[in-house]
């Protein structure tokens, strides 16, 4: 399920895109606990489709995620074109503790990696948006700035899936 739709990269990454990313992923924590906070556990416990997710795995799988994304920047800034570590996210989403611990911690999480992230992409130079990973799970080489426009979709994606359920649920 896409709401937004999937990522598009755009054949020209212009540095008026790459603001407007960044301004995603900065806005991303505030965003998000907007929308969590006044949640019951049985409301985070909903999947957000049949099959899919509950909010609870969502939140922690963007916790898990975005925490990935800035060690893949950090990896590229700092080495010659890094081989990233895949990881298996469904795993990861069926674990005790995002299946079942609050949501607190994980949106800790999320607003100290945004912040430290951020940090960073504001402060990058046209040569190191440049900058490559190879990820081998999909076979695919990505520039820093192709993977911040990545993160920004993610971002929104799943913000989306949550706002949906919520308008789905009457909750709003």
């Amino acid at each position: 399920m896409y709401p937004i739709g999937k990522f598009e990269r755009p054949i020209d990454i212009t540095k008026d895109i790459i603001n407007n990313w960044i301004t995603d992923i900065s806005s991303f924590p505030i965003r998000l606990e907007n929308e969590v906070r006044h949640l019951t556990d049985e409301q985070l416990d909903t999947q957000y489709r049949p099959e899919g997710w509950t909010i609870r795995q969502v939140i922690h799988h963007c916790a898990d995620s975005h925490m990935n994304s800035l060690i893949r920047l950090k990896l590229s800034l700092t080495e010659d074109k890094p081989t990233i570590k895949p990881y298996n996210e469904a795993l990861w989403a069926e674990l005790e503790d995002s299946k079942n611990m609050p949501i607190a911690s994980s949106l800790k999480i999320i607003f100290g990696i945004h912040e430290r992230w951020v940090n960073i992409l504001n402060k990058l130079s046209e040569e190191q948006f440049g900058r490559l990973f190879f990820h081998p799970e999909n076979n695919k080489i990505y520039r820093i700035d192709e993977n911040i426009g990545i993160y920004a979709w993610h971002s929104n994606h799943h913000l989306a899936h949550i706002t949906e359920t919520k308008r789905r649920m009457n909750w709003i």
